[in-house]
């Protein structure tokens, strides 16, 4: 009985030794995806702090495009102020990266506006952090996708409901922006 004891404590202990590994592993990877998450958002507040410059320098040259600019003033300011969850956030970015994409489409109307200095300092500063705001979303859905793997797999799933673990949105373009370009009529203006 003594050898018995003393392999059942062993068991527990494994087993003990076994779900705290699992445990850690998946506290672990929410933290990394957690900690990817405000990389992306340490890049998005550069972003949005260009913004303004952007809409101010523009705005004095594109009469037309006030409307645009008055999307992408209010995209913006709800990002900053809103306390949204990680898919709103992915939502509130395609709708900024879209508007901000339409503005630098309408820009090729104005020809003083893109030999100005400040304009092209302002677009060589925002072309960087779009650079780095892509960076930072493939390393966040790398994080995401081990988590999510973590918590949909075995052994980690059996225990990531009761840890209340669940599946984080991964950050993908969206359908607009899967499209094919049409080259042809961006030079037929």
């Amino acid at each position: 009985m003594g050898t018995t004891l003393i392999l059942l404590i062993v068991v527990i202990v494994v087993v003990l030794v076994g779900l705290i590994g699992i445990y850690n592993g998946l506290i672990g990877k929410r933290n990394r995806a957690d900690q990817a998450f405000s990389s992306v958002d340490v890049m998005l507040k550069k972003r949005y702090d260009l913004i303004p410059n952007l809409v101010a320098t523009v705005e004095k040259y594109m009469v037309h495009e006030r409307e645009l600019l008055s999307e992408l003033t209010e995209l913006r300011t709800r990002a900053v102020t809103g306390d949204m969850t990680p898919a709103q956030r992915a939502e509130s970015e395609r709708q900024i990266d879209s508007a901000l994409g339409r503005v630098m489409v309408s820009v090729e109307s104005y020809p003083d506006l893109k030999a100005s200095q400040n304009f092209m300092h302002l677009q060589a500063s925002l072309n960087e952090v779009e650079e780095q705001i892509s960076a930072s979303r493939r390393a966040y859905n790398a994080a995401v996708t081990d988590y999510n793997n973590a918590i949909q797999m075995l052994p980690g799933s059996l225990m990531a409901g009761p840890m209340g673990l669940s599946q984080r949105v991964l950050f993908e373009a969206s359908a607009v922006e899967r499209q094919s370009v049409d080259v042809r009529s961006m030079f037929q203006r």
